[in-house]
């Protein structure tokens, strides 16, 4: 089991860059995917960015690809996602997930940190 814990969101205005972090509390990340999703008011939560922990590259949503970028410190056992030219649409509560590498469940799940993208 693998206790996260996300912070780095806020208030953003169109444009701008956030860079989100997700601590993990697991002896290792080695065993792990690591993912991040976003639910809007009113929409479903979808996979934003993810990334295995033993390398590899990375998949993002069409939505974010090449401004968005998942990365992991395996030595600090933290996930990140650096996102630039945030947009509008953006703006959502975002989540850091893991699951065992291989498996379809995502079983791990932070509380979400909000990100704002206004003018």
């Amino acid at each position: 089991q693998v206790q996260l814990v996300e912070s780095g969101g806020g208030l953003v205005q169109p444009g701008e860059s956030l860079r989100l972090s997700c601590a993990a509390s697991t002896r290792s990340l080695t065993y792990y995917t690591m993912g991040w999703f976003r639910q809007a008011p009113g929409q479903e939560r979808e996979l934003v960015a993810a990334r295995s922990s033993r390398g590899g590259p990375a998949a993002y949503a069409e939505s974010v690809e090449g401004r968005f970028t998942i990365s992991i410190d395996n030595a600090k056992k933290s996930v990140f996602l650096q996102m630039n030219a945030l947009k509008p649409e953006d703006t959502a509560v975002y989540f850091c997930a893991a699951k065992v590498a291989g498996s379809t469940d995502w079983t791990n799940w932070g509380q979400g940190t909000q990100v704002t993208v206004s003018s």
